[in-house]
């Protein structure tokens, strides 16, 4: 603690050392004109930027209004202008916004996620907050999210090629852009809002079917829509400058070895000024790995290099906040084999997921200090958080497998010929299903007393075989080891008897990849249908046909709207897969808290109908967030999908716990400790 009041201290000296006894301006009364007439926006030029004619180091912090709850924006906000900075940085994620094709929320709507979807809002409040804005719109934004944050109905194509100038794709782009990019044209500075710059698609170069008309007709149509600030494309620096277009700033990502990287900026763009548009200063976890760390001491020491006298840079620290991929939001990679990302977005920032201050924050913070032009006011820095650990609850009701099915509705209860994935579903207004889960059954009719092969996959991504309602065991290895069925075949030998049996093939989408070449983006989930060789769903050899699909979205409003449930004297044990749920009665303000699903093994969590999110034994993580404006005074639910094993308590936590760390060397970005897909 007397470190950090020292770096607050000196930070304040700063700001008194360049004012004297008079009142620091805030960044807008600094940048502002004389009658508010004549403002120039944000332009780079051979000795820096330029924000209204006046010198500007551009000194961001990246936070995602949809990773955050709303009535917590401000906090986060101000923490980070107290940091220092001047300026926040946010992707849009397309597919929150459209989530059934032509249907548009933007914070209005009765979505899972409209919640956070209010982004003019958030921009309007980062004004507020005494911040500039950087947006990058997408269309496509990586971030570790379901799909890059592309709909998934652009799957139902089955000639789709996202990213690319494939016409199909630039129609629904324009029809993405056309709405978004007029709620936030009169928030750019030059008509007295605060964004000072836009990107145009992301990390464009690292894609291998590059289409330069694409990122022409994005430019064009911001243009269209009124957008007239400036424009730029982010990606590493060793690829030059092939993901750009003439004219438009290009900028660099990176999380070690700044000075090659500048370097190799400056040699394709010697006329520009320099700016890391991602300083990875953490980064994220998949399933199966440790949690991934690194240290405050390299992060100030490449801060120095980036900000420092030699290349007087700009930065956006990624993630300065990452929050949290709540409900099915997580997204997923390929490093080859195909590694789910976790619930938390933690990525070990400054800032925790529950917005905490970490090491890195007072170290980001004295060089912020040092480094700022112009100095500036800034607020003190906001209290942390209470969090509270709940008293520890009983399974108190519970929903059959069966009364599951039953209960799905009914436009979710279909026939299909042959096999498709979820995404060609006739469901959701033509849009098929985008996450969850599905059912493929099949009723047999076994004769005789022969062993049943029945054999599938690829699934896409974990697959459960329930033979008349009764999960099956996962096979195990030489080892004892468990192995899950994640995104590959499984087969199993049935010992049946003689007469009638139903086969369940139930499949988790667990997340769409977020990056990779063009093929990396044929995301179909569930059982994809005759697109390789390698993927069947069989019965003795035989394809299975005539199946019967529910398809189990598990949509807020259909949680919350739930009856039935049966109470749990504890007679029995559960079996899984089940639903369970229990209440807790909160007195007072609700406080923070973390929900501990150590001692279950894999499902998703709803507070009160919302979807946290994904758990999972096999780490790392241990423990979902759940921030206090999802609770409430009274009588609050608690509703766990579990699909193997139920614990019998519900325990909550006043600490977040995401599993054994492992600390990554800056440059290091394959998997850390990666274990077997087993348990």
């Amino acid at each position: 603690m007397h470190s950090r009041i020292i770096i607050w201290t000196m930070a304040m000296l700063m700001v008194s050392s360049v004012w004297g006894e008079q009142e620091p301006p805030t960044l807008y009364e600094y940048f502002a004109s004389p009658n508010g007439e004549n403002v120039t926006g944000l332009v780079a030029e051979i000795d820096g930027f330029k924000l209204n004619a006046r010198p500007l180091r551009i000194i961001s912090g990246a936070m995602h209004y949809f990773r955050i709850h709303p009535a917590l924006w401000r906090d986060r906000l101000r923490k980070l202008r107290a940091s220092g900075a001047n300026t926040v940085e946010t992707y849009v994620a397309w597919n929150l916004h459209e989530p059934r094709k032509d249907e548009w929320d933007f914070g209005t709507g009765e979505n899972d996620n409209s919640v956070f979807l209010d982004i003019r809002t958030y921009i309007q409040m980062a004004k507020q907050e005494d911040l500039l804005v950087l947006l990058r719109p997408g269309p496509y934004i990586c971030s570790e999210f379901e799909f890059g944050g592309m709909p998934s109905y652009l799957l139902r194509d089955p000639d789709m090629r996202v990213r690319t100038a494939y016409q199909p794709y630039l129609d629904r782009v324009k029809v993405y852009l056309d709405n978004l990019l007029p709620l936030v044209a009169d928030l750019q500075f030059t008509r007295g809002g605060p964004i000072i710059g836009l990107q145009l698609e992301n990390e464009y170069a690292s894609f291998d079917q590059i289409e330069l008309e694409y990122l022409e007709f994005l430019q064009q149509t911001y243009w269209d829509n009124g957008i007239d600030s400036l424009l730029f494309t982010s990606d590493g620096a060793w690829n030059g400058d092939k993901g750009s277009l003439p004219g438009v700033l290009k900028t660099a990502n990176f999380g070690g070895d700044a000075e090659t990287s500048f370097n190799d900026l400056l040699a394709f763009q010697p006329d520009k000024p320099v700016m890391c548009m991602e300083f990875w200063c953490g980064w994220f976890d998949h399933w199966f790995e440790n949690h991934s760390t690194t240290t405050a001491d390299e992060v100030a020491e490449i801060l120095e290099v980036i900000l420092g006298p030699v290349f007087k840079g700009s930065v956006n620290i990624y993630m300065f906040h990452g929050g949290t991929n709540f409900g099915f939001n997580a997204g997923a990679n390929h490093i080859p084999e195909y590694a789910p990302d976790i619930t938390s977005y933690d990525y070990d920032g400054p800032l925790s997921e529950a917005g905490d201050y970490t090491p890195k924050y007072y170290r980001i913070m004295e060089a912020f200090a040092r480094y700022q032009i112009p100095v500036l006011k800034r607020p003190p820095l906001p209290l942390q958080s209470r969090k509270f650990a709940y008293p520890t609850l009983p399974v108190q009701t519970y929903l059959l497998y069966s009364d599951i099915l039953e209960k799905a509705p009914a436009s979710n209860k279909f026939q299909i010929q042959d096999r498709i994935s979820m995404e060609n579903f006739p469901i959701n207004e033509g849009s098929g299903q985008s996450q969850g889960y599905v059912l493929y059954r099949k009723a047999v009719n076994i004769m005789g007393s022969d062993v049943t092969r029945f054999s599938a996959g690829r699934v896409r991504d974990f697959g459960l075989l329930i033979v008349d309602d009764e999960l099956q065991p996962f096979p195990r290895d030489e080892n004892g080891t468990v192995q899950y069925w994640l995104n590959s075949v499984q087969e199993y030998d049935l010992t049946l008897a003689e007469g009638e049996h139903t086969l369940d093939l139930l499949i988790e989408n667990m997340g769409r990849v977020n990056f990779g070449a063009l093929w990396s983006f044929d995301q179909h989930k569930g059982l994809a249908g005759n697109r390789t060789e390698v993927e069947y769903y069989h019965l003795n050899g035989e394809e299975i046909r005539d199946i019967d699909v529910v398809s189990l979205e598990f949509k807020s409003s259909w949680v919350k709207n739930l009856t039935g449930w049966r109470t749990n004297d504890g007679a029995v044990p559960l079996k899984a897969p089940v639903l369970v749920q229990s209440s807790f009665v909160i007195d007072g303000q609700p406080s923070d808290t973390f929900v501990d699903m150590s001692g279950w093994s894999k499902g998703i969590v709803f507070i009160n109908g919302f979807n946290l999110g994904r758990y999972f034994n096999v780490g790392p993580q241990q423990t979902l967030y759940v921030p206090a404006p999802f609770l409430r005074f009274g009588e609050n639910t608690i509703t766990i999908f579990e699909q193997l094993q139920p614990h019998d308590e519900i325990k909550f936590s006043a600490t977040p716990n995401l599993g054994p760390t492992a600390v990554r060397k800056f440059g290091q970005y394959g998997p850390l400790h990666l274990t077997q897909r087993g348990h």
